[in-house]
């Protein structure tokens, strides 16, 4: 058996060797910004770049078009990079272009590079190095369903960086989150004429508004619910027939939201009950679990940064913000994830139009190159160590 820490100084000088191609993945996926479930460009060059490098590949993976499954060795332990590349919506002049904004042109690089590395040293330990194309985690959440169709069940531990500004944190958390469509269907009638006829269903939306505005006073401080009324009505003389709101409920424990959901839901049955107003609703996105980073894995990527000589980090467990699909992954895989810092100066964050001056400059090259080292060291500890693989699976 290798001497682990000889491979990982292989794996640091390989990826000084192949920064250049890391950074033009960086650069390809960031000039072709795709919208969710549309990445059909960024995928086919990732897949295509991975095969030119040995990988088995499945595209497209777990009736997703635009998700794909790359991997090369053999059996377990088995460690996955996750890539993300899709993009955002309203940038440009006209607020009509598609831009990188949250950095996934980064996370697709820095996970490729990671997978790279670590396919040049197999001579070295057993098991198997994949690499999980995940669409459209902005929208839709490619991730809940790429867990609903089996396909992390067989990995060992799971790796992901994200570029951020202000602070890198090791132990970052996300908010579950539940997306839920309300319909009301009243009944049309003349607003001024003979307006006893009609059943209002914009009503009943004012109504479910008043609910959860109540229902606020007695929720955690961790939980949020927001929404809009997208469909209000046709015209003021006609009494609104049917209605469509959207909410986003959220909060730090999959556990709680579950009842904090239906406490929505039953404040749309009461606004159903008080005007007459027929209520349906759905699920209009996949719902998200709250992310909760494995801590074994966390010490691991303390010290693997430390090791290349990146130590301004907070590895604390950091209150949970935002919501994300790997909180899905990170339920049935052990998980590290790491928010790194671009180090702008600019005070732009994420989805930030001016933090698109960010996600593909020589500061996020920076970046890719300590991503690449610590998650392809990280994921040696869990290759070459079989203390750690059993103390993340605990």
């Amino acid at each position: 058996m290798s001497n682990i820490q000889e491979v990982k100084q292989q794996a640091y000088r390989l990826a000084e060797e192949n920064i250049g191609l890391y950074n033009h993945i960086c650069d390809e996926i960031f000039h072709h910004p795709e919208l969710g479930n549309q990445e059909f460009y960024s995928s086919r060059f990732l897949v295509e770049e991975m095969e030119k490098r040995g990988f088995r590949v499945q595209y497209p993976y777990g009736g997703l078009e635009t998700a794909f499954r790359c991997e090369i060795g053999e059996g377990h332990p088995k460690v996955a990079f996750l890539a993300e590349y899709d993009a955002l919506p309203g940038y440009g002049p006209n607020k009509n272009e598609n831009g990188h904004a949250c950095g996934h042109n980064w996370i697709a690089a820095c996970t490729f590079g990671a997978a790279d590395v670590l396919a040049r040293l197999t001579e070295h330990f057993e098991g198997t190095i994949v690499y999980i194309g995940t669409p459209a985690e902005e929208g839709t959440g490619g991730k809940a369903d790429l867990v609903k169709a089996g396909c992390f069940d067989d990995i060992d531990a799971a790796f992901q960086m994200h570029l951020t500004s202000g602070s890198t944190e090791l132990n970052g958390r996300s908010l579950a989150i539940d997306s839920l469509e309300f319909t009301f269907e009243g009944v049309a009638a003349h607003a001024a004429g003979n307006p006893w006829k009609g059943v209002n269903a914009l009503d009943a939306s004012y109504l479910l508004f008043t609910g959860i505005n109540a229902l606020r006073q007695h929720i955690t401080p961790d939980a949020r619910i927001h929404g809009i009324i997208e469909e209000g009505g046709v015209a003021p003389n006609i009494v609104p027939s049917h209605c469509v709101c959207k909410f986003f409920v959220r909060a730090a424990d999959r556990d709680y939201l579950n009842g904090l959901t239906e406490k929505v839901i039953n404040c749309a049955r009461g606004a159903e009950l008080m005007t007459g107003a027929k209520m349906s609703y759905r699920y209009f996105e996949n719902s998200f679990d709250d992310l909760r980073c494995n801590p074994v894995l966390v010490e691991c990527m303390a010290h693997n940064l430390d090791d290349i000589g990146y130590t301004t980090y907070n590895k604390e467990e950091k209150a949970p913000s935002g919501s994300t699909d790997l909180g899905n992954v990170s339920r049935v895989v052990p998980t590290c994830y790491v928010s790194l810092d671009v180090e702008n100066t600019d005070g732009s964050a994420c989805h930030e139009e001016p933090f698109l001056c960010h996600v593909n400059s020589e500061q996020a090259y920076t970046a890719n190159l300590r991503a690449v080292k610590a998650m392809a060291a990280t994921a040696l500890d869990v290759l070459m160590n079989s203390e750690i693989r059993q103390a993340i699976a605990k």
